[in-house]
């Protein structure tokens, strides 16, 4: 007969103990690596863009960029006569000509009686490319010409690395947006803005501070220690700043808390990101369900729970994955028009650009398969194009 091993005390692993030895470790070994491949003294910058990109950005045909380039507008030609553009020079070639008599028409600022658009991000399951989606997104809208915020909402911050900031070392305390909408001497909102690399990009930024307005949030309730509900705080932090942008993005975080929900009443559009697959879809099925429910009660004391849209995109799809395409033919039957045409195909140059915390506007596509990043291209373009046209219709512009 085998005898059971006798634990001892001094063996027993201490689950607090180890658990904070390891983070310590681990963000030490993350440190590290960041400064081997991203040195403290470092900037993100974008890469430069080609006519064509160019002319896409601004709206226009790349014979007619050509044009105002010959007409001493741009950047001057390369060594081998080429011209690459940097999105100053785009803005720049924006305002030239909106000063030619077509006020408005390339600088796509909001307008009187427009009103400010804010996209929440979401969904319950990580993996779904949430926050890759959030970030492009705002870049690309930057890219467009529209003046973007982009709030990281989540304890995670992976937006927040993504553009450049090391959550842990380089965001300190009352730097992110709990620092706005907390209850005990919240700051102006204001002063957790960050300006970015992109002239058009604001970024507010995350980390684990964020959780303590999910602790606060039960004893604020009970106590009854604020005038604002926690669900408006989040939408008056942005009525402060609102005529400085026409788009906020805000990365919602993976889970269904106060956070989220305040997220939900700030926004006037959810986008849903979902990885057609079957783990993936049930998950979502209960977080839809959880949703629904909690947004009742939020509605109830007044809440605003009416969007101007509402889509699911479908991400990381591989088009020659039977199982997925089935799901995504099965959402798009139950979801109809609320699923977003286009799909985010899964690409290796997304998530090879990552390991470095680069966007594919960031990464030089010297550095890929020619074919794998215009596909990865291709596809961001299409997902970004479709929402962007969904803004402009609230806005009554064709």
């Amino acid at each position: 007969m085998l005898q059971q091993p006798i634990e001892r005390a001094d063996e027993r692993e201490h689950l607090p103990s180890l658990l904070a030895a390891d983070a310590d470790e681990l963000v030490r070994r993350l440190q590290h690596h960041q400064k081997l491949t991203f040195p403290p003294a470092a900037r993100k910058a974008l890469r430069l863009f080609s006519p064509a990109e160019a002319a896409g950005f601004i709206g226009i045909g790349e014979g007619y960029l050509r044009q105002i380039a010959a007409d001493g507008h741009g950047p001057a030609p390369q060594a081998n006569g080429r011209r690459l553009y940097s999105i100053g020079d785009i803005e720049a070639i924006r305002r030239v000509l909106d000063d030619g008599g077509r006020a408005g028409k390339y600088v796509p600022h909001r307008r009187l009686g427009e009103k400010l658009q804010v996209i929440s991000v979401m969904n319950f399951k990580g993996g779904s490319g949430k926050t890759t989606t959030s970030a492009h997104l705002a870049q690309y809208l930057a890219l467009r010409g529209y003046r973007v915020l982009a709030i990281d909402l989540d304890p995670q911050a992976s937006l927040t690395a993504l553009f450049g900031h090391q959550p842990e070392l380089d965001v300190g305390e009352g730097e992110t947006l709990y620092g706005a909408i907390r209850y005990a001497e919240p700051r102006p909102v204001r002063d957790v803005v960050r300006a970015t690399y992109m002239a058009n990009l604001h970024l507010i930024p995350g980390n684990l501070e964020l959780m303590e307005f999910e602790h606060e949030t039960p004893k604020a309730m009970m106590g009854a220690r604020t005038e604002t509900i926690f669900f408006a705080r989040l939408g008056e932090a942005l009525a402060e700043i609102e005529a400085d942008y026409d788009v906020v993005v805000i990365d919602c975080p993976p889970q269904l808390g106060y956070l989220t929900m305040s997220a939900l009443c700030a926004a006037t559009s959810v986008l849903i990101t979902v990885h057609p697959q079957m783990l993936d879809v049930m998950s979502m099925a209960q977080f839809l369900s959880m949703t629904s429910e909690l947004m009742a009660v939020v509605e109830k004391a007044g809440g605003r729970t009416d969007y101007d849209w509402m889509r699911y995109l479908v991400t990381r799809f591989e088009p020659n994955d039977g199982p997925q395409s089935q799901m995504t033919g099965f959402m798009r039957a139950i979801f109809g028009n609320r699923m977003l045409t286009n799909a985010m195909l899964k690409s290796t140059a997304i998530s090879d650009a990552g390991v470095t915390k680069q966007t594919l506007y960031e990464i030089d596509r010297s550095q890929f398969i020619r074919g794998t990043y215009d596909r990865a291209m291709e596809s961001l373009g299409l997902v970004n194009r479709e929402i962007e046209e969904m803004l402009r219709g609230v806005w009554g512009r064709r």
